[in-house]
């Protein structure tokens, strides 16, 4: 097939899932072409060593990247939120009717910033089969930076078009199945395609002696739970500081990365007198896997909202990936994955004293049992969310769209020779 991607981000951005799934469709004999912007993710701005021109693209063995320029501020404000996805929208329109003219499906990596784009490439294209792949469901709502008003009402509206132009909405939880189909999605062409990590980088290791050191400290022996990424209005992070505060002695909560929630975060530690938080500055993602082998266990959390119910964070596979045992402090599809694939140990968001008591049972289950809690949640991952899993179901979602075309075309080419 000709497969068309549109993606906000790309890499060199953090962006795994439309970069493999490009790079394992074009592998496989599909020829591919990528819509995005400049990488500037996640600081807003263009990164080092770029510049945006209208004319970039690059090409390899069945596969081109077009590149298209967007305003870029690095604010987090509304109204130039805003900007940058209606400028990403106007170059994507310009730019990919001939970029993307004659492709047999269009995937779309679904986050907000794509919303407006898609929209407007569906129409310029003439009904191209599209299959959306909803990574998120209304984040832009949760946070400090929350939009609300007539753009929240805007976004809201032209993401219910979206579903409903798509032929198929494939989301990344089970629980997002109901929030989508809530928001205008027919349940009729709703799949699930779970997310799947980079298997690369996420894979079993041994800690390395640095890894060791960041991680465990003084190394005297205590359990040590580490929460790796974002520290942010979503995560909820100062309810596990208040559980981890009175476990003095018994577990170490290490925070790896940084976010918005940071200093509220770091203030409540000390204001806790929690020395057995610590915090540990971003690492490059190369350092992750010596990172999680180090901890004894992997934090998942996300708070009580409706809206991340039906969301699994990306963090959970890959912890699965590295044979990490998981703590999981949320509601909704992450703890039942966590529970089904017996992966590790579960409560409900945002209750600090029942999350304490996780961590105390943490520490007290013997290393042999916290390993087959790993093992098994490797297995799981293995079968149900792996990279060459996950591009199965995608390819065969883009095949399903794309045959009634492809056979009408077909039909119609038999109909002229003949």
């Amino acid at each position: 097939m000709k497969v068309g991607i549109l993606s906000y981000h790309f890499p060199p951005e953090p962006a795994f899932i439309p970069g493999s799934l490009a790079e394992e469709l074009a592998a496989r004999g599909h020829e591919v072409r990528v819509l995005t912007g400049f990488p500037d993710y996640p600081g807003g701005h263009v990164y080092p060593g770029w510049r945006q021109r209208w004319r970039h693209e690059t090409r390899s063995d069945r596969l081109t990247v077009r590149r298209v320029p967007r305003w870029t501020g690095g604010d987090a404000s509304v109204r130039a939120r805003m900007a940058t996805w209606l400028s990403f929208a106007g170059s994507a329109g310009l730019i990919g009717r001939g970029h993307l003219a004659g492709v047999d499906a269009l995937y779309v990596h679904q986050l907000p910033p794509t919303t407006f784009a898609a929209l407007g490439l569906l129409r310029l294209l003439g009904r191209v089969p599209t299959l959306l792949h909803v990574q998120d469901v209304r984040p832009e709502l949760v946070g400090p930076t929350a939009m609300t008003g007539p753009w929240a009402a805007r976004v809201a509206a032209a993401t219910r078009r979206l579903y409903r132009s798509a032929d198929l909405v494939a989301v990344t939880a089970p629980g997002m199945r109901d929030l989508v189909v809530a928001d205008g999605a027919d349940p009729a062409r709703v799949r699930l395609v779970l997310n799947w990590t980079d298997e690369r980088i996420f894979h079993p290791a041994e800690p390395t002696r640095e890894a060791r050191r960041l991680v465990r400290g003084d190394g005297d022996g205590r359990c040590v739970v580490m929460h790796a990424g974002t520290i942010g209005a979503r995560q909820g992070l100062e309810t596990a500081v208040r559980a981890a505060a009175p476990l003095r002695g018994t577990i170490d909560l290490v925070l790896v990365g940084s976010g918005g929630d940071e200093p509220a975060v770091r203030g409540l530690a000390t204001e806790l007198g929690a020395g057995n938080v610590r915090f540990v500055a971003r690492r490059s993602a190369l350092e992750m896997a010596d990172l999680y082998a180090a901890a004894d266990y992997q934090l998942v959390m996300l708070r009580d909202l409706p809206e991340l119910r039906g969301t699994v964070p990306g963090k959970l596979q890959a912890a699965l990936s590295c044979a990490s045992p998981v703590v999981a402090s949320a509601g909704g599809d992450t703890v039942e994955l966590v529970e089904r694939f017996r992966a590790g140990l579960s409560c409900p968001p945002e209750d600090w004293a029942i999350l304490a008591d996780r961590f105390w049972l943490a520490a007290t289950i013997p290393p042999p049992a916290r390993l087959e809690m790993g093992r098994r949640g490797r297995e799981a991952y293995l079968r149900d969310m792996s990279l060459r899993g996950g591009v199965d179901r995608v390819e065969r979602l883009l095949h399903e769209i794309a045959a009634p075309r492809r056979g009408t075309e077909r039909n119609s080419r038999l109909g002229a020779e003949l």
